[in-house]
């Protein structure tokens, strides 16, 4: 079969933006959903929070059955059970089949992005991986601007269960044009698969994040020490200790642990993290708008459509000059724009035009972390048939720094209250980035880098 790279990039952007839109969409369909079903807001917490566990327990899988059976066939595999999980959501009438269908879902959604990104990868030379991941990211701010438009629209005329509907035909589009366009080449098995070291990473990320589920920012210091949260750390602990010493031992292991003695791979797994705490702020930035302008939540998120709209422009144009430029200058200076981005929102409170400049500059920078520059030093440093797991473990880095940043800016919101609360947990995300700019300095520059592709 003979591959055009235009037409294998529009499969795998419209695989990337159905996933995106299921996210986006999601808000808008809160309220209908919490009226229908009859559940409480922290019970609806769990139509995000069971969409991420499951999402993060399957990324290992996906990705180390994508580096070993072939992109071709994983990448259907996680649309076809992403499609499934929507059907199940659509006809939902319980809250429970709710549940099942959004774990369904991230399940499904584990193996679009890393296996999306490993393709680019196959199908790429380095000179032009930058713009191609660079267009992919740009989904999400696309995404973010037209989910909530397609979610009113839909509202509107139809139930909420038709968001959902929506992706089935979007998916049999992806899965006939990934028949006609992505290659199914596969690695031969030389060793047995690594089921242990899925196992154990999926029960590792599951117990690490109901840890930090369970911990009540307004009882920090109680949530500590209770029953809810201790066993979830003891088992968190476990996990590591257990799939520490099964990857030394398996012939293919799930994750290579040299992953972690590369300086530039570690480098970027480190900026993944601190990428996910602070992308984890953008929930909270609409609620700074309403303390600080007395406005409504909903003009409050029209508030953020400069951080959408940077995001979306910014994604593309960063992948292009990774291209020229390399991964170095523009991790600095995207993490340097996001550092001033943050300080704006969190001190220019009064003058309205300067929070805007903050979120735009922090959408702006974001979008290169986020997007392409992190994905494309690890395509760099890995081995084509290592290339989907290796883009599985960022994914895997940044989900933990989201789910560890919601806590830590919680946590500190709580602890003074009010608008001065989530100016103090700005301020302390300033400070993060501020070292992940004095970390992205120990990259290799682009000489090094093209040596090494």
């Amino acid at each position: 079969m003979k591959q055009n790279n235009n037409r294998t990039l529009l499969v795998l952007f419209t695989g990337v933006l159905m996933g995106a839109l299921d996210i986006s969409i999601v808000g808008p369909a809160i309220p209908a959903i919490s009226k229908a079903l009859q559940v409480n807001e922290k019970a609806l917490a769990w139509i995000f929070s069971i969409y991420v566990l499951f999402n993060l327990s399957g990324v290992s899988l996906m990705a180390k059955l994508s580096d070993r059976y072939g992109r071709r066939r994983l990448y259907i595999l996680s649309v076809l059970i992403f499609a499934v999980g929507s059907v199940i959501v659509g006809m939902s009438h319980s809250y429970n089949m709710l549940l099942v269908g959004r774990a369904v879902q991230g399940f499904g959604s584990s193996g679009i992005f890393p296996v999306a990104s490993a393709v680019v990868g196959d199908v790429f030379p380095p000179e032009k991986r930058g713009r191609a991941l660079g267009l992919i990211g740009s989904v999400f701010g696309i995404a973010f601007i037209i989910g909530p438009f397609l979610a009113g629209l839909l509202l509107r005329y139809f139930t909420w269960h038709y968001l959902f509907f929506i992706n089935i035909p979007i998916s049999l589009l992806v899965i006939y044009g990934s028949y006609r366009q992505l290659n199914d080449e596969t690695s031969p098995a030389v060793a047995p698969f690594d089921w242990k070291g899925v196992v154990l990473l999926s029960g590792l990320l599951t117990f690490f994040a109901l840890a930090l589920y369970s911990i009540d920012p307004a009882a920090i210091r109680q949530t500590l020490f209770q029953s809810a949260f201790l066993p979830f750390l003891a088992g968190t602990v476990i996990f590591i200790i257990l799939f520490i010493y099964a990857e030394k031992r398996a012939q293919e292991p799930v994750v290579h642990l040299s992953f972690f003695m590369n300086r530039q791979l570690l480098v970027v797994g480190l900026i993944a993290i601190g990428s996910g705490v602070f992308e984890a702020s953008f929930v909270f930035m609409p609620k700074i708008a309403v303390l600080a302008f007395n406005v409504s939540t909903s003009a409050a998120s029209f508030m953020m459509g400069p951080t959408v709209l940077a995001s979306a422009i910014g994604a593309p144009l960063w992948g292009r000059l990774l291209d020229k430029t390399g991964s170095k200058a523009v991790i600095f200076i995207s993490l340097v724009l996001s550092v001033i981005g943050i300080l704006l929102i969190s001190r220019e409170t009064q003058v309205r035009y300067m929070f805007y400049a903050g979120t735009a500059l922090f959408g702006l920078g974001l979008s290169a972390l986020v997007g392409s520059s992190l994905r494309y030093i690890v395509l760099n440093e890995v081995a084509a048939s290592e290339r989907a797991v290796s883009q599985g473990m960022i994914t895997i880095f940044t989900s933990t720094g989201q789910i560890t940043g919601s806590v830590i800016i919680g946590i500190i919101a709580v602890a003074a209250g009010g608008l001065q609360g989530y100016q103090n947990a700005f301020l302390f995300l300033a400070a993060l980035t501020s070292l992940l700019v004095l970390l992205s300095l120990l990259l290799k520059g682009r000489k090094k880098e093209l040596a090494f592709q």
